[in-house]
């Protein structure tokens, strides 16, 4: 480009090219923020945030299908499977396939994986208090989200 530099975008110009245009910038850097707050606490247990939010479903019934798991927490299967490979090395899971249909794999938590639940039952009090909401507006703030998903599928 012989060192020439592009015109700058304007706000009249192409206002839709502005960083402050962008609804998905603050959504992007808000949830960077909050999960980065969870990596003290996890750390020390040898979890990340996403196998905390596999272990938060599987807390609530004890075992799920791997493609009822991926929905509900809208992560694909190349992300979860090494995932849950990982957790079930550090012995928190089994996984074991259906005998009806081999493609089918079930999630179950053992033992290791039920007591982690006792570890960080103080962890979202800890990283919620450091999130600047009322409970109102969290709870406005959570509508909104889910409204935001669920309108994407």
């Amino acid at each position: 480009m012989n060192g020439e530099r592009e015109p700058v975008t304007t706000r009249e110009e192409m206002p839709q090219l502005l960083l402050e245009s962008q609804l998905c910038f603050p959504l992007y850097a808000a949830s960077r923020k909050v999960v980065n707050r969870y990596t003290p606490y996890f750390k020390p247990l040898g979890i990340t945030y996403t196998q905390y939010i596999v272990f938060l479903a599987l807390w609530e019934s004890g075992s799920a299908k791997v493609g009822d798991l991926c929905r509900r927490l809208y992560l694909d299967n190349g992300t979860m499977t090494p995932l849950l490979k990982k957790m079930e090395e550090a012995g928190y899971i089994t996984r074991s396939r259906s005998k009806q249909d081999e493609r089918v794999v079930t999630v179950h938590l053992t033992q290791a994986g039920w007591d982690l639940r006792q570890k960080v039952k103080e962890i979202p009090g800890l990283v919620g208090g450091c999130i600047p909401l009322q409970a109102e507006e969290a709870a406005a703030l959570y509508g909104i989200l889910q409204k935001i998903l669920n309108g994407m599928d």
